[in-house]
This record gives C-alpha cells, sequence and structure tokens, in this order.
C-alpha cells in the first residue's frame, strides 16, 4: 500500500447549532485520486476547505505530505493546488494573463509564471486561446479548462477537484477526464467532489460517502457496489441512494 499523502484525524467545524463537519478520518494514498461524495450538506465543502487550509477546523488535525497544518501551515499551502466550483478567474483578463497572475500570486518569478502558464493552457487545449480574446467571451467548458489551469500554477502536489466538471459539453468534460488521468498517472494526489457518479466510478480508486458530516461509507467503487448486489450490475448511483436516501436535498 502506498503511503498516505493527506491524513486527517477526527476534523470537526460548527457553524452555530449545525456540525457540518463531524469527526471526518481518511487519509489519501500518494499518486491516488480519492472521491468524496455526499448530497447538498453534508460536509464535503466545509471538509474541502479546511484542508486547504481557508477555514480553521474546531477540533481534530491533518497533516499533508508530512506537514502538519499547526506547525507547518506555509509549508501545507505550498503543496496544494485548488479548482473550486466556483470559476475564479478574472473575467476581462485573456487566459495567460490569468494565469500568470495567479501564478505570480503563487509566489511564482514573472519568468516561471509566464512558462507554466502556457505549460498548462497547452496541458488543456488551450494554448491557441491563451492570448486571445478575453475569458469572458470563452465558452462555459473553456472557462473550466481555464479553472483547472490555474489551479495548476506552482506544480501543486495535491490538488483539490471541486465538481470541476459541472455543466459542460462532453468535449470538455472528457478532456478534463483525461488531464485528471494523466496527471494522475505523473504522481499528483488528488481529492475529488462531484455528483456525477459515473465519473467518480471512473476516476477514483477509493470514495468516501458524506451524509451529515460524517462518512457514511469508505471503499473501491467495486467493494461499494458489491455491499448491494453483483458490482457488474449495480451503478454508484444506487449505492449512493441506498446510502444517503432518496429525499431532497436543497
Amino acid at each position: 500500500m502506498a503511503e498516505p499523502f493527506l491524513i486527517t484525524k477526527e476534523l470537526q467545524k460548527s457553524f452555530r447549532d449545525l456540525k457540518a463537519v463531524n469527526g471526518v478520518s481518511f487519509s489519501v494514498e500518494k499518486g491516488e485520486i480519492f472521491g468524496l461524495l455526499g448530497p447538498n450538506g453534508a460536509g464535503k465543502t466545509t471538509t474541502i476547505r479546511i484542508l486547504s487550509t481557508i477555514i480553521q477546523p474546531d477540533a481534530g488535525e491533518f497533516a499533508i505530505g508530512g506537514y502538519s497544518t499547526k506547525t507547518n501551515p506555509d509549508k501545507v499551502r505550498s503543496l496544494i493546488g485548488i479548482c473550486p466550483q466556483e470559476l475564479a478567474l478574472y473575467a476581462d483578463m485573456s487566459a495567460f494573463d490569468n494565469l500568470v497572475f495567479f501564478g505570480r500570486m503563487a509566489n511564482l518569478s514573472s519568468e516561471e509564471a509566464r512558462q507554466q502558464a502556457m505549460a498548462n493552457l497547452e496541458l488543456m487545449g488551450l494554448a491557441d486561446r491563451a492570448k486571445k480574446g478575453r475569458v469572458e467571451k470563452f465558452s462555459g467548458g473553456m472557462m473550466r479548462r481555464v479553472n483547472l489551469a490555474i489551479a495548476l500554477m506552482g506544480h501543486p502536489q495535491l490538488l483539490f477537484l471541486d465538481e470541476p466538471t459541472v455543466g459542460i459539453d462532453p468535449q470538455s468534460r472528457n478532456n478534463i477526464y483525461e488531464t485528471i488521468e494523466n496527471l494522475r498517472d505523473n504522481g499528483m494526489t488528488i481529492l475529488y467532489t462531484t455528483h456525477y457518479m459515473e465519473e467518480a466510478d471512473r476516476l477514483c480508486k477509493r470514495i468516501a460517502i458524506m451524509d451529515g458530516g460524517k462518512i457514511i461509507a469508505l471503499d473501491t467503487p467495486y467493494a461499494l457496489k458489491s455491499q448491494i448486489g453483483d458490482p457488474e450490475h449495480i451503478s454508484l448511483e444506487e449505492v449512493f441512494l441506498k446510502l444517503t436516501g432518496r429525499s431532497l436535498r436543497d
């Protein structure tokens, strides 16, 4: 078994009377794509906000790459990249200028930022649009690919992907899938959230399902499907609904 790159222990976070994260513990192996699934309000986003050092947990601890956020928060931040669900782009700038800006924010030199910006846009199939027009003129799929390219600035070792394919065309979605698989094959560790069960089944080595701020199941997609029937004929969506219920979550 590969060594854990991310280790969480009994994370807790409350907002007034709501326990958004309630004793969450799991580990992610180096070079693994680990899925974090759950209905709306399950605690996924709060967990990612804690692990990406945006907010502090009320209790519990976690380490990334062997470094604790309690003793080495700056080192932890240097190891992570974040691709949020909400597009983090400056609409009136070109794709290239967006990447250079965020690269400089990640303490890259001007030359390093420019080199990485072009390399990342080429990786996302956007090299020909790097400096052509503002990103506000891009399609939704192109914007999502720029969003991911930004998250890769600074060569992070752990990438947080929060629903990176929501609302985009099949071609852009497939490009993102292939990019993520290529990143994994080159040793990157990825924590992935999505509401698309088929992509979690395709991409994730293991999956944790959250509900009510707790992890209620954690295993490989195959093993999770085996719990309720023939894994060759059971979908991950059926597992998800069985574990979390069919009532609407708004």
